[in-house]
C-alpha cells in the first residue's frame, strides 16, 4: 500500500489490497447472484436489459425503456 504525506495526517491508498492481483475484475451487477436461479423468462429480461444498459451506456433505465426491452424481446399487452 503507498502513503502519501507525512505525520498523523497519512493517507492510506487502499485502492489495491496488498494480497489482492492485477487479475480480470469481476462486474458489480445489482443481480449476478440470484439471476441464474429464477424462471427463464426473468433471466432473459434481466440479461436483455443489462445488454440495453451497457448499449445506451446508462446505469438505470426508465420505465419507457425498460417497455422498449421487453417489445424487443415479444412482449405485447
Amino acid at each position: 500500500m503507498q502513503s502519501f504525506g507525512s505525520g498523523n495526517g497519512q493517507f492510506v491508498d487502499r485502492r489495491q489490497a496488498s494480497g489482492e492481483t492485477n487479475g480480470p475484475k469481476l462486474e458489480r451487477r445489482q443481480f449476478s447472484d440470484s439471476r441464474e436461479q429464477g424462471r427463464p423468462e426473468v433471466n432473459e429480461l434481466a440479461r436483455a436489459v443489462d445488454q440495453y444498459k451497457l448499449l445506451h451506456r446508462r446505469r438505470f433505465i426508465t420505465f419507457e425503456e425498460l417497455f422498449d426491452v421487453m417489445a424487443s424481446l415479444g412482449y405485447h399487452k
